[in-house]
């Protein structure tokens, strides 16, 4: 058995346990993760849309800083350390 399906059997097992006006909250919460997966896996793209960086303000900025981490020494900034 795989570790997928050995956790698909302890969900099961789990939902069992709860009380019927909890059932759609499990339900709502899978519904969301479902489309989070899709839209946020890599390689991820809406069906026709382009990546424009004159509509996306974090598109315009990558490549802004050509030097290297911004973190580097921040600790000191911050916390004298």
């Amino acid at each position: 058995m795989t570790t997928a399906q050995r956790l698909k059997q302890k969900l099961l097992v789990e939902i069992e346990k709860l009380p019927e006006y909890r059932l759609q909250e499990v339900l709502d919460f899978v519904s969301f993760l479902l489309s989070q997966k899709s839209r946020y896996s890599p390689g991820y793209q809406e069906q026709g849309k382009e990546l424009d960086p004159e509509k996306n303000p974090v598109l315009q900025f990558i490549g802004g800083v050509s030097h290297g981490s911004l973190a580097q020494g921040i600790d000191e900034e911050l916390y004298g350390v």
